[in-house]
């Protein structure tokens, strides 16, 4: 089932700071998956742990497919300190995860793992979403119309919206 494509352009109603983080693991032995199997299904119960725990700091994850041996899962989080608390936190499953990781796969290279971590303060970034289902920040805060003072890239990565020269008003 395809989720419901919202028609029309819009830009996301989040205007706060926002910790993006990018973590994702690369198959480099196909024919391991004893080795990249487990990492693969480490992923969906950290997920779900911090889906029911909404005072974590964890806002939204977004699959990424980077190629047919690389995935990835894009995350939204309040802010930095939320997402290293629920690294360092040995009663969750990110730690276990993580120690059985470099335990099995350690230097084999039969799995790689990486991530990124954007700390961006409001402001510092913009969205737009033009005839697409609800995704990435949209999906947290809902969208809005991609109208006068979020009509250009430029301004919506202003945190006023008020219309900026050369904008139409709302």
């Amino acid at each position: 089932m395809s989720a419901e494509i919202t028609k029309g352009r819009f830009t996301a109603g989040f205007n706060g700071p926002i910790t993006v983080f990018v973590i994702g693991m690369r198959i480099n032995r196909l024919f391991r998956p004893d080795k990249w199997l487990p990492v693969v299904r480490a992923m969906g119960p950290m997920l779900s742990e911090l889906s029911a725990a909404p005072g974590s700091g964890f806002l939204a994850a977004e699959p990424m497919l980077r190629s047919w041996r690389t995935i990835a899962v894009m995350q939204y989080w309040r802010d930095f300190d939320s997402l290293e608390a629920y690294a360092r936190n040995r009663d969750q499953h990110h730690w276990p995860a993580w120690t059985a990781f470099n335990r099995s796969i350690g230097k084999s290279g039969a799995v790689g793992i990486f991530h990124e971590t954007y700390v961006v303060p409001a402001g510092g970034y913009e969205t737009i979403y033009v005839n697409m289902p609800s995704t990435g920040l949209g999906k947290i805060a809902g969208v809005r119309p991609a109208t006068g003072s979020r009509v250009k890239a430029r301004s919506r990565m202003r945190t006023d919206h008020a219309p900026a020269s050369g904008d139409t008003p709302e």
